[in-house]
């Protein structure tokens, strides 16, 4: 993970190239994402320790930084949790509040349709940070996928989420790998992901992609939606 490594040399570039990537994701988000961002960035800035990889707020302290109440705190933090940007890395005890770490690979991984709006340059420099945070065995993204040989007893869906995966192992396995299929109808592929804000993200930033993948499989489908559960 990004974050558990020592930000020795250019850490504040770094740090400012992570927010930024956030920021702009939030930017091309809905009202209901930017909020949430806003939020999450929030509590970056004022109570993220960088060199720990900790987070240690309370709900209260939260609802009084954020100017909500505690459930909605509650609410925000289980979302941030859900798509994996946050992790509990020592729950609350006796005197003391649950403590956080960030997953900064998966930010990076779901903030990089974005990063072109802000320049090559910082393209550049978010890959390489990307890039040494991914495992050595991390699939050649170079080689060209091609669909499966089709089954009967599978879906259009199964094929398109296996078409997806090779393509892009790390966004399927994010954003996709929980998602399932509801129904096919009069050309509308309905699909049904576990959260709304997970709903939401694939309907904004990831429709095009989907819609493609789907119709390598099955060309009547002209439409894709992502509803939440």
């Amino acid at each position: 993970m990004l974050a558990t490594r020592p930000l020795r040399q250019g850490s504040a570039s770094k740090k400012y190239d992570v927010l930024t990537a956030l920021g702009v994701h939030a930017c091309a988000g809905s009202k209901f994402q930017q909020r949430l961002i806003l939020r999450f960035m929030t509590a970056i800035t004022a109570r993220y320790n960088w060199q720990r990889d900790e987070l240690t707020m309370g709900r209260t302290e939260l609802a009084r930084l954020w100017q909500v109440d505690e459930r909605t705190v509650k609410r925000e933090l289980a979302k941030l949790k859900a798509c994996g940007w946050l992790c509990v890395k020592r729950p609350a005890a006796r005197g003391r509040v649950t403590a956080y770490s960030i997953d900064w690979d998966r930010i990076l991984s779901d903030t990089r349709p974005c990063w072109d709006y802000v320049g090559s340059d910082f393209t550049t420099r978010l890959s390489t940070l990307a890039g040494a945070a991914q495992p050595a065995d991390q699939p050649d993204r170079t080689v060209i996928a091609f669909p499966a040989a089709a089954s009967p007893s599978d879906t259009e869906w199964d094929h398109a989420l296996a078409l997806l995966h090779r393509a892009d192992p790390a966004f399927h396995a994010n954003w996709l790998a929980s998602v399932q299929r509801r129904a096919l109808s009069q050309g509308i592929l309905e699909l049904e992901a576990p959260t709304a804000f997970q709903a939401e993200y694939l309907n904004t930033h990831a429709g095009a992609r989907i819609t493609r993948a789907v119709q390598t499989f099955a060309p009547q489908v002209h439409r894709v939606i992502v509803r939440p559960a």
